[in-house]
């Protein structure tokens, strides 16, 4: 796939994110559709930002 083993290593552990260039490079060697894993990406990163919403303070913006 021309990626290190190192960099592959980290995305397959959950350490990275999956960038448009190794889900291309994925799509050509595996034939699974870029734009499919990138909205499997898209949609991890969507719930674990979501699992953790708890955790931010945010005030609700109230015109006056």
């Amino acid at each position: 796939m021309g990626v290190r083993r190192a960099a592959l290593s980290v995305l397959l552990n959950g350490k990275a994110a999956l960038s448009p260039e190794t889900a291309l490079r994925i799509e050509r060697a595996f034939e699974v559709k870029m734009n499919l894993l990138l909205r499997m990406q898209a949609w991890h990163v969507d719930s674990d930002y979501r699992d953790r919403a708890g955790e931010m303070t945010v005030q609700r913006y109230v015109p006056a």
